[in-house]
C-alpha cells in the first residue's frame, strides 16, 4: 500500500472518529516522511477531535512550516486557537487562509462562526453569503446563516432559511428544532405533522431523535396536550442521558472545592484595582431569566450587551486550574501578587468585540460558581443573581436541548435536582460571605411588577434611568444565541409562571428533590 492509499484510509478513519488510530498511524508515517505537510495537518485534525487542542497546534504549525501555502492547515489552526481563547491568532490564521485561497468555503464558514462568537453578526452574515455564492445550497452554510438571523431577531429570514433547508433535506433535524422555537403550534400545524411523520423514519440516528422529540414536545405543549408533550420530552432526555453518561460526583467535587477554598478568604480586603470597563455579571441557573435581565440592562443607552461570554471561565481555567481541576494553591499564589491575569485575559478576549461603551453585560449563567473570583479579580463590576421558582426553572431545563457540554447534567430528573440543590448551596454561601455585593432579582417579581423591579435593578447597576429598559423587547442591539431567543424578543408575559403545574403528575421525582 503506497502513502496515498494509507492517507486515504486514515481520512476515512478520521471521518469515523477513530482519532487515536489516526494519531498513531500518522506518527508512524511521519517517521518515514518527515517533510510531508499533509500528514502533520491530518494528525492535527485527529488531535483536535480527540480533545487535545493544544497539542494539535504544534502539528498544524509544523504543517505550515513545511508548506506556508497550506491554507487547510491555517484554517484548522485558526479553529484550535479559537478553542483555547487565542482570538488574535485565530483571526490571523483565518485571514491568512483566505488570502491564499479567497474561495475556500470552509475558512469562510469558520471565520463567520468566529465573528458571530464575538457578536459581529454583520460580518458573519457577509462571509456566509459570500460562501453560499461559491457553494450554493450547502446546508451547513445555510443553517449557520439562519441561526445568525435568529440571533439578531430577524425571525422571518431565519424561518425562511430553515424551511428551505428542510425542503432540501427533511432529515436535517437541527433545523426542525430551531423552527420549533419560533413557531406557535396548533393541532393542524403543517410542521408538527411533518415532524410526526419524520420521527417514524428508520434512518434517524439518536441525535436526530433527540432534536425531533424536544421539538414535538414543545409543539404539543403549545397545543396544551401536556401528557403527550411530556412523553416526547422524556424520550429526548432519556436518549441524551444515555449518550452522555453524565456523572454528577465530579460536579459536586467542584462545588465542594470552591466553598472550602473561598471560606477562608477575607473579602473585606481589596486585592486589585481596575480602571477598565465596568462589567455587569448576570448569573443564575440556566433558564432562570438571565437572558431577559440582560436584554433589560443592555437596552440602556450606555450599556453594550455581550451575551454568554466564556471569557471568565477560560481565564479561570488558564490561571486557576491544574490537571482540569480547580487548584486552591494557584489562587493563593495569585492573591499574594500584584498581577491580575484573570482580568487581563478577560479583556484581551473582549477586545475583539470592538466595544466603545464603558459598561458591558456578561450573562453566562454559570458564572454563579465564580462570584468569589469576580469579587477579587474584577472589582469594578456588579453581580446580578437571577432566581426563579425552582419547579418552573427545573421544568424549563428538562424540556430544552442544550448543545454545550457543560450542560450534560440537564437531561435527567435526578441530575437536574442535584445540580439545582448544589447551586442553591453555593449561592447561599456567597450571600453569607459577600452579602452586599450580590443583587438578587426574582423572575416572578419582575414579571408581576416590571416598572418597579426594573428601576431597582437599574439603580443597583448605578445607571441613570433610561425608559428603553422598559421597552427591552425592541432592543436589537444585543444578539441572543440561547434557547431564550424567541421569548426575550417579546414584551414581558406571565404565562410562563406556574407552568410546572401542567407537569406535576409526571415529574414527581424531580419536584420532590427541590424546594
Amino acid at each position: 500500500m503506497d502513502i496515498r492509499e494509507k492517507v486515504e484510509k486514515l481520512q476515512n478513519h478520521l471521518k469515523a472518529n477513530n482519532y487515536k488510530f489516526v494519531i498513531d498511524e500518522c506518527n508512524k508515517l511521519i517517521q518515514k516522511f518527515p517533510y510531508n505537510s499533509f500528514l502533520y495537518n491530518l494528525c492535527g485534525l485527529a488531535l483536535q477531535g480527540n480533545g487535545n487542542t493544544r497539542h494539535s497546534i504544534e502539528y498544524f504549525n509544523k504543517s505550515i512550516d513545511l508548506d506556508p501555502n497550506n491554507f487547510s492547515a491555517k484554517n484548522n489552526l485558526g479553529n484550535s486557537y479559537k478553542a483555547i481563547g487565542r482570538y488574535d491568532l485565530a483571526e490571523s490564521n483565518y485571514s491568512s487562509a483566505l488570502k491564499i485561497k479567497p474561495d475556500y468555503v470552509q475558512a469562510l464558514n469558520n471565520y463567520a462562526n468566529f465573528k458571530s462568537l464575538v457578536n459581529d453578526y454583520k460580518t458573519s452574515i457577509d462571509l456566509l453569503e459570500k460562501a453560499l455564492k461559491i457553494s450554493k445550497n450547502q446546508i451547513v452554510l445555510m443553517y449557520n446563516l439562519a441561526e445568525n438571523y435568529k440571533s439578531i431577531g430577524e425571525f422571518n429570514k431565519a424561518i425562511e432559511m430553515h424551511e428551505k433547508i428542510i425542503f432540501d433535506n427533511n432529515l436535517h433535524t437541527n433545523s426542525h428544532l430551531s423552527l420549533s422555537s419560533m413557531y406557535n403550534y396548533n393541532k393542524d400545524n403543517k410542521h408538527l405533522n411533518q415532524m410526526l411523520d419524520l420521527i417514524k423514519n428508520e434512518k434517524l440516528n439518536k441525535q436526530n431523535k433527540i432534536h425531533l422529540s424536544f421539538a414535538i414536545g414543545k409543539a404539543y405543549e403549545d397545543i396544551g396536550e401536556h401528557e403527550i408533550s411530556f412523553n416526547y420530552y422524556k424520550e429526548a432526555n432519556k436518549i441524551s442521558n444515555s449518550i452522555l453518561n453524565y456523572n454528577f460526583e465530579n460536579e459536586k467535587k467542584l462545588f465542594d472545592k470552591i466553598i472550602t477554598t473561598f471560606n477562608n478568604i477575607d473579602f473585606e480586603k481589596k486585592y486589585h484595582e481596575s480602571d477598565k470597563k465596568k462589567i455587569i455579571f448576570i448569573c443564575g441557573m440556566p433558564r432562570s431569566g438571565t437572558t431577559l435581565v440582560e436584554q433589560i440592562i443592555s437596552s440602556h443607552k450606555d450599556v453594550r450587551g455581550c451575551g454568554e461570554l466564556i471569557y471568565l471561565q477560560s481565564s479561570i481555567k488558564e490561571n486557576l486550574y491544574s490537571e482540569n481541576f480547580f487548584d486552591k494553591n494557584k489562587l493563593s499564589n495569585l492573591l499574594n501578587t500584584n498581577s491580575n491575569p484573570i482580568l487581563n485575559k478577560y479583556f484581551e478576549m473582549l477586545k475583539f468585540h470592538g466595544i466603545s461603551e464603558k459598561i458591558i453585560t456578561d450573562k453566562a449563567p454559570q458564572n454563579f460558581l465564580w462570584i468569589g473570583v469576580i469579587k477579587i479579580f474584577i472589582p469594578n463590576s456588579k453581580i446580578v443573581f437571577c432566581s426563579r421558582s425552582p419547579r418552573d426553572n427545573c421544568l424549563s431545563l428538562y424540556k430544552n436541548f442544550f448543545p454545550a457540554r457543560e450542560m450534560s447534567w440537564s437531561y435527567s430528573e435526578e441530575n437536574i435536582g442535584n445540580y439545582f440543590n448544589q447551586h442553591k448551596r453555593i449561592i447561599e454561601f456567597w450571600k453569607n460571605k459577600i452579602p452586599n455585593s450580590i443583587y438578587e432579582l426574582h423572575y416572578e417579581k419582575l414579571v408581576n411588577d416590571q416598572n418597579n423591579e426594573t428601576k431597582k435593578l437599574i439603580n443597583f447597576c448605578e445607571l441613570s434611568w433610561d425608559e428603553n429598559c422598559l421597552n427591552f423587547h425592541k432592543n436589537n442591539k444585543t444578539p441572543i444565541s440561547t434557547v431564550s431567543v424567541s421569548q426575550a424578543r417579546r414584551p414581558i408575559y406571565k404565562n410562563s409562571i406556574d407552568l410546572n403545574k401542567n407537569y406535576e403528575n409526571y415529574l414527581s421525582k424531580l419536584f420532590s428533590m427541590i424546594n
